[in-house]
């Protein structure tokens, strides 16, 4: 396992969010990990791997917090899905939050935390959403790269626990804020998916209290920077009408399991 800081890492193409509590989960989450929780007989963080490795993705980072112990110890060094023999293993490093800060830095401090390791520009995918059919081909990346646009989310339908969304999108394939669309566009505010690409300069234009590398470890939430993402008009938005869950309760969890 790499060293967070080490120069001489491969960089990873995507980064796979596993640092959270699962306080809602709970008591499921309180001796298992809630990227370990099962849907069909596989891990929550195995299904995301899975889908990385079908579109031929060789390294990918996982930061850790709660129970960090036992993901690491369930996935290793490398990851290879069942069903994927035809590809070479997915070598897997690990920003581990619990053993460098104590807790969770929350999603940008821990994105921000993780740049050293990280491609650019590079994936990042929350471990606690099921959503087995995304598309996840690296030439998403490629047109990232070659845009003059920092980032570029996904949204999807609001479900019923969030029904009030999050963003919209524009007719131009921008992300935009519900209050800043014009009422004669009727454009319906969508949720985010936590799904995302984004180039480094993204965090260090719109996070820039934090450094590069977090070296303190401050805790910073994303919803911020991506708002001043968007106010900045820096942010792409494309709709993803496959199945998709945000896995937060037992209850949805027992749904998608039934």
């Amino acid at each position: 396992m790499a060293n967070l800081m080490d120069p001489d890492s491969l960089k990873a193409q995507v980064m796979v969010l596993a640092a959270g509590r699962g306080e809602r989960m709970r008591p499921l989450t309180d001796h298992t990990p809630k990227p370990l929780l099962k849907v069909k007989d596989t891990c929550l963080i195995e299904w995301v791997l899975q889908g990385l490795q079908k579109h031929g993705y060789t390294n990918v980072l996982i930061n850790t917090a709660w129970l960090g112990q036992n993901i690491r110890r369930q996935l290793g060094a490398s990851f290879t899905a069942p069903t994927s023999h035809a590809h070479a293993p997915m070598q897997v490093v690990y920003s581990s939050e619990e053993l460098d800060f104590g807790a969770a830095l929350e999603t940008a401090g821990g994105i921000v935390r993780a740049l050293p390791l990280l491609s650019d520009p590079f994936w990042v995918v929350a471990a606690d959403v099921y959503c087995p059919s995304f598309d996840f081909d690296p030439v998403h990346l490629s047109a990232l790269q070659d845009s003059p646009f920092l980032g570029h989310i996904w949204l999807v339908e609001n479900p019923p626990h969030h029904p009030q969304g999050d963003f919209c999108k524009d007719a131009n394939g921008l992300a935009t804020l519900p209050s800043s669309v014009e009422a004669f566009e009727r454009t319906e505010t969508l949720t985010f998916s936590t799904i995302g690409i984004y180039k480094h300069a993204f965090f260090q234009t719109f996070a820039s209290g934090l450094p590069f590398g977090n070296p303190s470890g401050i805790k910073a939430p994303l919803g911020p920077v991506l708002k001043r993402g968007i106010q900045a008009q820096s942010l792409l938005a494309s709709y993803f009408s496959g199945p998709w869950t945000d896995v937060g309760t037992p209850e949805r969890l027992a749904m998608l399991n039934s």
